[in-house]
């Protein structure tokens, strides 16, 4: 019998989970099998149980049931714990192991399929939310020149900086403290765009030579990407590539081989038009 996974959220109808990684399983012959499941709100841990006692390996988990995740494991990353989140789940024997791949997912795609270097760089994160804390420890393993947070609520900000200032130069501030300030990447990790909304990031931030990232994809030129294109910046890009990458270290983390991730993300992404 094929090893099951699958992928919890809600909704869950949208998932490209189980297209990723049943071309992950083709590509490295692996005998797993792997489904979505449309959890209910308020029964996470009931959900997730009922799928472990049916003989599941591992899942992948997704909004709103991230924080959910954490809290049912046992043992915990450090990038769990910082993050605060859990977007893997791994089943062995009586425990459960969270693991949060976002960030390094998102790190990977921005450094190493996109070739853009971080270390010695200026990197402006926007959001302090879910995605935000995913990405800190990540970021800063990557030894920028600095990397600024900014979010409407300044104290949420302030927060992050708290519990990574010792990891890495981070900084806080409000979206009006950044006239002035020009970086080499710029993250939307805020919701802003799922709503085809801008967040107040003056133009002024983006550079020709940059590269704004967007974390929602399959959305083309977003509010976000259409400024920072406005504002001269040639490199553009979304997050099919952090999704397909935070999967392909899921998939490692579970089987033990890690698939290759480039023609999964060119037959996922959608032009920037």
């Amino acid at each position: 019998m094929a090893d099951a996974y699958a992928v919890i959220g809600h909704p869950i109808g949208h998932t490209k989970s189980p297209l990723i990684h049943g071309l992950f399983a083709e590509a490295t012959g692996q005998d797993m099998a792997y489904t979505a499941i449309e959890g209910r709100p308020g029964h996470f841990a009931e959900d997730a149980q009922a799928f472990r006692a049916r003989g599941g390996r591992g899942m992948n988990v997704t909004a709103p049931f991230k924080l959910d995740a954490v809290a049912f494991a046992t043992d915990r990353s450090e990038r769990a714990r910082l993050a605060g989140a859990a977007n893997a789940l791994k089943f062995e024997g009586e425990r459960v192991f969270a693991e949060n791949f976002d960030g390094i997912g998102l790190a990977r795609d921005v450094v190493h399929n996109l070739g853009c270097a971080m270390r010695g760089r200026r990197v402006l994160l926007l959001g302090a939310g879910g995605a935000a804390r995913g990405a800190l420890l990540p970021f800063l393993e990557q030894q920028p020149a600095e990397l600024v947070i900014v979010n409407r609520s300044v104290d949420k900000a302030q927060a992050l900086q708290a519990e990574a200032q010792a990891r890495g130069p981070v900084r806080a501030c409000g979206y009006a403290d950044l006239a002035g300030q020009r970086f080499d990447l710029v993250v939307n990790a805020t919701s802003a765009s799922l709503r085809a909304e801008l967040p107040p990031v003056p133009a002024s931030v983006f550079q020709p030579d940059g590269l704004a990232y967007e974390l929602a994809y399959g959305k083309g030129l977003t509010p976000f990407l259409r400024l920072a294109q406005q504002s001269g910046t040639r490199r553009l890009a979304d997050g099919v590539g952090m999704l397909v990458e935070q999967a392909a270290e899921a998939f490692a983390w579970w089987r033990g081989v890690r698939p290759e991730t480039g023609a999964v993300i060119r037959r996922l992404t959608v032009p920037l038009a």
